[in-house]
């Protein structure tokens, strides 16, 4: 939650609680590839997206690597990020 303006919201405590409940309910197990250990619960929708922050549908646990996959998936795929980097690209050539 750390680092986010979004995550500062909601109170730590009331995230602790929708963890919880979020692990039990994906039996303690990412959603993607089944796998137990190290595991996060992760906004489906992010929140900067207009993802519901305490929406348990908006919710799920992933481990830690199918994680970073995603998180760089949706940076890959934002297209405001695109924007910026596309006008990095241009002005380096104009440079």
């Amino acid at each position: 939650m750390a680092g986010s303006r979004y995550h500062a919201a909601i109170p730590s405590r009331v995230w602790l609680r929708f963890r919880r409940r979020i692990l039990a309910r994906d039996g303690y197990r990412c959603r993607k590839c089944g796998r137990p250990g190290r595991l996060e619960v992760d906004h489906v929708v992010p929140l900067h997206r207009g993802g519901a922050p305490l929406d348990p549908d908006n919710l799920q646990t992933l481990c830690v690597g199918c994680h970073l996959a995603k998180t760089i998936r949706e940076k890959e795929t934002d297209p405001e990020r695109q924007a910026w980097c596309n006008y990095l690209r241009h002005m380096s050539i104009i440079s």
